[in-house]
C-alpha cells in the first residue's frame, strides 16, 4: 500500500478534527499544527479559522501549495494566514494580478514580505518565467499560490501542499502535507 493511500485510509479514522472558528477553538487545534493534518470545515469561518491558526508555520521562504475546484474554499483559507500574518488589508483573489504583494508580521515579530500567486490564467512555467514570477517565490518572502498544478516548477521540495476538496454545499476536507524548514535563498 503506498503512503499516500495509507494516509487517506487514516482520513477515516481519528485524524479527522472538526475545527472550530476563531478563539473559541479548543487548546489543542490553536497554536502548531502537527503535519500532515486532516481537517472537516463545515464554514467559511471554519476554514478561514484553519488558515489563521496554519500561519502559525509560515516563515521566511515558505511557501503554502494550494490544490482544488474553483469555489472549494482556497482564498478562504488564505484571508485567515493573512489575518495570522496581521495582514490587514482586504484580501481578494489576484486573478488578472496575478501576483499581490503585501507586508505582513511572522510569529517572532519580524516582517515578511508575503506575496499572494494565482495561477488560474497560467498555461504553465514559462508563463510564470515571462512575468518574473520566480522573484516572488524564490526570494525571502513567504509564497502563497493558487492552482499551484499550472506552475509545477515552482513548487520547491519544502513547500507545504493544502489540498481542498468539496464534500457537500458547505462541508471541505483540507489535507495539509509537507513543509520541511526552508532555507534562506540568497
Amino acid at each position: 500500500m503506498t503512503k499516500k493511500r495509507q494516509f487517506e485510509r487514516s482520513i477515516e479514522t481519528s485524524d479527522i478534527k472538526n475545527f472550530p472558528p476563531g478563539e473559541n477553538a479548543p487548546a489543542d487545534c490553536r497554536g502548531v499544527l502537527n503535519i500532515p493534518a486532516v481537517f472537516i470545515s463545515s464554514s467559511p469561518e471554519e476554514t478561514f479559522a484553519i488558515g489563521e491558526n496554519f500561519s502559525n508555520l509560515l516563515e521566511k521562504c515558505s511557501i503554502a501549495a494550494f490544490f482544488g475546484p474553483l469555489g472549494s474554499g482556497k482564498t478562504c483559507f488564505i484571508k485567515g494566514i493573512a489575518r495570522g500574518l496581521g495582514i490587514a488589508e482586504e484580501i481578494t483573489s489576484p486573478t488578472f494580478g496575478i501576483i499581490l504583494e503585501y507586508s505582513g508580521t511572522l510569529k517572532n515579530g519580524n516582517s515578511v514580505k508575503v506575496y499572494h500567486i494565482d495561477a488560474y490564467r497560467l498555461r504553465g512555467n514559462d508563463d510564470f518565467y515571462a512575468i518574473g514570477g520566480e522573484e516572488a517565490v524564490f526570494g525571502n518572502g513567504i509564497s502563497i499560490i493558487e492552482w499551484s498544478e499550472n506552475i509545477p516548477d515552482f513548487i520547491a521540495p519544502h513547500a507545504f501542499r493544502i489540498e481542498i476538496e468539496i464534500k457537500s454545499a458547505d462541508k471541505r476536507l483540507i489535507r495539509i502535507y509537507g513543509g520541511q524548514p526552508p532555507m534562506e535563498h540568497k
